[in-house]
């Protein structure tokens, strides 16, 4: 499940990844009713329900170390190889993660063998390169990338045809610090700790990543990027691709 990447990739992440309360409310939503919750790929805790019992599995000692102690227990294991019985759990939930899984697939099976009902959020690679300027015009690389990675169609696919998709939007002030969520703030991408702890970034050719925040640079220096999107500084929330996938039947 990437636990080895995030051992160098998790480093300061929970400085600069902070749970946004909006989206935590949408994920909050996506649950709905349950007693509990297993939570794969669980990073340093994020949009982790407080109102329901909640098991974290994860792989890194890095993002280990990083979970609060009010954080839910946590196991260190992998996606492709839950410790759980069948249908142990209300609900799977997978926060921006099956990417980084060694086996998508095989994780993705995991996650319904242990649950009636999954939540995954993930996103649409092609909405990412279209939509998000960085990723369009300075970053181009990254979304090459991103196209052999396991995102919406191949979570949905995987949890099948009553898979359910529903669009997440990334407000303005978004404190988590994926990719897209300084979509209004292009300052925060000048900085390096910042870029740090986004995978689509850090896992880039770290000239790529030089050359395009180069060029940010003095497109903020020359109000190009202001002439360009401005206009975006007046929206408190857009689409950028993000996408809650809900499967299962909910039955116990």
């Amino acid at each position: 499940m990437g636990g080895a990447r995030y051992d160098w990739l998790g480093i300061g992440y929970s400085d600069v990844r902070q749970p946004d309360p909006r989206i935590a409310r949408d994920l909050r939503a996506a649950i709905g009713p349950a007693d509990s919750v297993v939570n794969v790929g669980a990073g340093s805790g994020s949009y982790e329900p407080v109102d329901v019992a909640t098991i974290a599995v994860e792989p890194s000692d890095v993002m280990l170390a990083q979970r609060s102690a009010s954080a839910a227990p946590a196991v260190q294991g992998m996606a492709e190889a839950l410790p759980f019985a069948d249908r142990q759990f209300d609900v799977g939930l997978a926060v921006l993660t099956v990417h980084h899984w060694s086996n998508a697939d095989a994780g993705l099976a995991e996650l319904q063998r242990v649950s009636r009902r999954q939540v995954v959020l993930t996103w649409d690679p092609k909405v990412v390169a279209e939509q998000f300027w960085f990723a369009r015009d300075y970053l181009p690389e990254a979304s090459v990338r991103e196209r052999s990675l396991v995102t919406v169609d191949g979570v949905s696919d995987r949890l099948g045809p009553d898979a359910a998709v529903h669009a997440l939007l990334v407000p303005s002030d978004c404190t988590d610090g994926f990719y897209a969520a300084y979509w209004a703030r292009p300052h925060a991408y000048l900085d390096a700790r910042v870029r740090a702890g986004i995978s689509a970034i850090a896992m880039t050719d770290e000239a790529m990543v030089s050359a395009a925040v180069s060029r940010l640079d003095a497109d903020l220096r020359s109000g190009q990027w202001n002439a360009r999107y401005g206009h975006l500084l007046e929206l408190d929330a857009v689409d950028m691709g993000y996408r809650i996938v809900i499967a299962g039947d909910g039955e116990r």
